[in-house]
């Protein structure tokens, strides 16, 4: 079944004559264009447009859609302008998803407050370190960490999140300091096993290249808040979030190791379905959670 948007793409490509334009107009690349002008083809079963490197010609089927559907983007338009005046009042609902880390630290209390300042909006925020299908799974907005591969979607870059090792005094007192990345192995190192790089190979820099190193440990969680309480139990050495263990490295209940050398840096991302413009009240959560970050900055 044709995508309605894939038509609209369609009579835009047409109308400007470039895929390149139209990718520019949409902020999308180029490549996104031309496989949903080209997916728009195979669900049709019949070839629209010839492609040349100079020009963009109609076949005899791609003329007849476009002469039937030139107008839909306009009725698009007119509709999706219906929509935006009712989201300009910041009534409705936003569901939403969000890493786990993020949730419990930050995003729990920026949400509320975002909530508390529109009375009439409703938020839906679920937890999840996997990643959820925006568009068949209906979220407004995602919030995600590391590299975004879906090139159909729009990322906002948020912050980055800096990681670091640490462990209790009493661990450190025991096993002592270590001074490289290669004296861990006798060391009891506690795995994050949501890591994408595998939960005990352990980001490092020298000489401004990242390396790996293998470590190893005798417990592993999917949840970070499980592995600082390890950690403060005097159970290891954890690798987490700035963020997450500001308040005990300031308190001296764990201290920081191999500060210069740790090189694990991961970017915070809102992520929203393509769209030309997102609804009002996402574009204004995306900006509060935004803020929210950047007044706690030095926590990161």
């Amino acid at each position: 079944m044709p995508q309605i948007d894939d038509l609209v793409l369609f009579t835009q490509v047409i109308e400007q004559g470039s895929f390149s334009k139209v990718a520019e107009v949409n902020k999308v690349t180029k490549s996104v264009v031309s496989k949903r002008i080209s997916r728009l083809e195979e669900d049709l079963g019949v070839q629209l447009i010839f492609r040349t490197t100079r020009k963009l010609t109609l076949t005899e089927a791609g003329e007849m859609l476009f002469y039937r559907a030139k107008g839909i983007a306009q009725t698009a338009k007119n509709a999706f302008d219906t929509v935006t005046s009712y989201s300009e009042t910041l009534a409705g609902h936003i569901k939403m998803s969000v890493p786990t880390i993020s949730g419990e630290l930050l995003l729990a209390r920026a949400v509320a407050e975002f909530c508390e300042k529109h009375p009439g909006l409703t938020v839906d925020m679920s937890m999840n370190n996997d990643f959820v299908d925006l568009v068949a799974d209906g979220y407004d907005l995602v919030i995600r960490t590391g590299h975004l591969e879906d090139s159909s979607l729009i990322a906002r870059h948020i912050f980055n999140s800096r990681w670091m090792i640490c462990a209790s005094p009493e661990y450190l007192a025991q096993q002592g300091e270590p001074q490289f990345p290669e004296q861990l192995a006798p060391y009891n190192c506690l795995g994050y096993t949501c890591q994408t790089s595998g939960a005990f190979n352990w980001l490092f820099t020298r000489d401004d290249a990242t390396y790996k190193v293998k470590v190893s440990g005798n417990f592993s969680s999917n949840n970070a808040v499980a592995l600082k309480q390890a950690a403060l139990a005097g159970k290891g050495l954890a690798y987490l979030p700035k963020c997450l263990v500001y308040n005990e490295l300031d308190s001296g209940k764990l201290v920081e190791v191999l500060s210069q050398q740790t090189a694990k840096v991961i970017g915070i991302y809102a992520v929203y379905p393509y769209t030309r413009k997102p609804a009002k009240k996402v574009q204004l959560l995306i900006e509060h959670i935004r803020t929210c970050y950047l007044e706690m900055k030095e926590n990161f």
